[in-house]
């Protein structure tokens, strides 16, 4: 039976009478073959209508659809532990344990979580949300279960994106020293990690996996174990002859019984293999190779761009009494309201004004280098990697490796850029201050999606960035109001003789005029006043210190209160003289921060006044001492208090002043 394949998202619910049935993954365990195969394709189709109606991860889920069912039918699940790694495959997992219906909330405030979390299902076993973690966490459940005398199967599935992270080889070897009972299964997706072995390794897998084999296998070592040098003799002359045809020498050597590799998308195949490693003692390793978008032509044409997906717009009816020459409700020709939109400023998301400083400092400094952990799409530097590919390295997974590499190169006169997610970058918080602070080396961190960055949730909002960061001691630390600032800090870390970092937010800013050229730079330490407040009698004077992204509510509240407003600029150092002068003549300090409280922006105000000896009523406003949840950055701001109205209300409040 050969798989269904998809030219298009539909935008109607397909028919999934099979799927329908399915209120848990048990009924999977009594279903034939076709079965199991019709509930593939009903589930691919399921997934394609969903993601298309709310967005979120899309390739990485359709190309494990076999891998989920099979999975499923072979493990007792919950009971046996499942573990996906990152979680961006996991949604067809999801649409399996009883969230079919609640899918198309995904990444929606109020709904599903991007990523598996326990709290969620019961068949989340592990939170995740960062990549190359299953494999620990799995090994802690197989450990476990060990030391209790619990009856249960453990299995980890790592992506080769995953498996270039040294956590995962750490996990690896320890699962090999130890000896534990677990099973990793490597979802190879065409991106890296191996080449296509062909034929000869298929044949060998079939033989390796079938149930003859493995029988003989085990009875054949209780056999030889009688006789002296013979057990050693096969099992050394069995690891020549896969070694020869399939990747398996890397993970042998580990302690790991190698198979595959197989083709992810066989249900038959994958039933196989998987009856056969499930009850084997000690670690097992099943290699299989799927194809990322699979069953989706365009995603399988083009895997990075439909990685994730915004959802469909749904595209209004042309009423019939219209047609090409109505003119438009808004009263304006079509030519003219064309023309209107078109000399609009469209805003450029942050990455972008990045991604061009990127390639504009490098055709003007030859020694820039442009550094990511596979954040190359994200970050916004595919440009720079086609013009500038021999100071470009991605180094994948390895925000640890990122930071240190940098430093290398900050030794031999280079300038590195590190381009990093501000989550990553906790990542190789060691490195930073090990490798790069301590010697104060010339590294440049471009952080990306700093603050809440909306529909993937708590694993990857960007909140405390400005906490880990400022008690370092000798770093810089900039936070741009807007676009135009943005480029202008960048060129101003780069230009700084020590570690330097600029943090800006994820998507657009409030839509400023980016200069074109690299002179513009902003004086660090140095605040800006935007705004000042009237001297009315009686009436408390206040002052807003808002650090980067949240200058844009900051003036809009400034003006309802007719308050003072500082674009602070510079997290680290501080502009001591701005604010002095604002406590000097105000009644209320308010520090606005899409970072959180603790530890942050406003920390360092209130620090410097208490060691200038100056007492004034401070506010800190951020993020509160909680995990954020998932939704909409608006939604999320609105619910943190980070809005306009929600600070113009916490100040009220402070000052017990009503809304007049």
């Amino acid at each position: 039976m050969s798989m269904k394949l998809f030219d298009e998202i539909p935008t109607q619910r397909p028919l999934t009478p099979l799927l329908d049935t399915l209120e848990s993954p048990a009924g999977l365990r009594h279903m034939s073959l076709s079965q199991q195969r019709q509930v593939a394709d009903e589930l691919r189709a399921y997934l394609l209508y969903s993601v298309g109606c709310s967005g979120g991860h899309f390739g990485a889920g359709l190309g494990v659809v076999e891998l989920t069912v099979a999975l499923h039918r072979a493990l007792d699940t919950p009971h046996d532990r499942l573990l996906w790694d990152v979680g961006h495959q996991a949604y067809p997992h999801k649409i399996l344990t009883g969230r079919r219906e609640a899918l198309s909330s995904i990444r929606q405030y109020g709904g599903l979580a991007a990523f598996p979390r326990r709290e969620e299902s019961p068949y989340d076993t592990f939170g995740v949300g960062h990549s190359s973690t299953s494999i620990s966490a799995a090994l802690g459940m197989a450990l476990s279960a060990r030391t209790k005398g619990e009856q249960r199967r453990v299995c980890a599935v790592i992506g080769d994106g995953a498996l270039t992270a040294g956590m995962a080889f750490e996990a690896l070897a320890h699962a090999g020293h130890v000896n534990a009972n677990l099973l990793v299964v490597l979802n190879d997706n065409e991106m890296s990690i191996s080449e296509n072995v062909g034929g000869m390794a298929s044949y060998l897998t079939r033989i390796l996996t079938s149930k003859p084999y493995t029988a003989m296998r085990e009875n054949g070592k209780r056999v030889l174990s009688h006789l002296p040098g013979a057990l050693e003799f096969a099992r050394r002359t069995e690891e020549h002859v896969k070694g020869m045809i399939s990747p398996a020498t890397l993970f042998e050597e580990m302690g790991f019984n190698y198979l595959g590799p197989i083709d992810g998308h066989d249900l038959a195949a994958l039933n196989q293999a998987l009856e056969a490693v499930r009850d084997l003692d000690g670690p097992q390793f099943l290699h299989v190779r799927t194809r990322k978008g699979r069953g989706f032509r365009p995603a399988e044409a083009d895997p990075i761009g439909f990685h994730a997906i915004t959802k469909l717009e749904k595209t209004p009816p042309t009423p019939p009494e219209m047609d090409a020459t109505t003119p438009p409700a808004s009263g304006l020709s079509a030519s003219s309201e064309t023309r209107s939109k078109s000399t609009r400023p469209k805003p450029r998301k942050y990455c972008n004004v990045f991604g061009d400083w990127l390639c504009d400092m490098a055709a003007a400094d030859s020694r820039l280098i442009g550094i990511t952990p596979a954040m190359r799409e994200g970050s916004d530097l595919i440009r720079f990697s086609q013009v500038y590919p021999e100071r470009y390295y991605d180094v994948a997974i390895a925000e640890q490796h990122a930071v240190t590499l940098a430093a290398g190169m900050a030794c031999e006169a280079m300038k590195p850029v590190v381009a990093i997610y501000s989550t990553f970058l906790q990542r190789g918080y060691d490195q930073l201050i090990h490798d790069v602070a301590v010697q104060h080396l010339d590294v440049t961190f471009a952080i990306d999606r700093a603050g809440l960055v909306g529909e993937d949730g708590p694993t990857h909002h960007g909140a405390m960035d400005l906490s880990y960061l400022r008690c370092v001691p000798g770093m810089i630390v900039l936070a741009p109001a807007d676009e135009a600032e943005c480029r202008a800090m960048l060129s101003t870390a780069y230009h700084h003789d020590g570690p330097a970092a600029v943090r800006y937010p994820r998507g657009t800013g409030p839509g400023s005029e980016i200069p074109a050229d690299l002179e513009a730079r902003v004086p660090i330490g140095k605040a800006e006043r935007r705004r000042e407040a009237t001297a009315e009698q009686g009436k408390a004077r206040i002052a807003l210190l808002a650090f980067g992204s949240l200058n844009t509510p900051a003036a809009e509240v400034a003006e309802r209160l007719d308050a003072t407003h500082l674009n602070m600029r510079s997290v680290k150092p501080l502009d001591r003289e701005a604010i002095l002068a604002v406590a000097r003549d105000h009644d209320l300090l308010v520090t606005l921060e899409e970072n959180v409280v603790a530890g942050g922006a406003g920390s360092g105000v209130i620090e410097l006044l208490a060691a200038e000896g100056v007492q004034v009523p401070v506010l800190n406003l951020g993020i509160p001492d909680i995990f954020v949840e998932h939704g909409k950055p608006a939604e999320l701001l609105r619910d943190c208090g980070l809005d306009a109205d929600g600070i113009e209300a916490a100040i009220r409040r402070r000052l017990n002043i009503n809304n007049d």
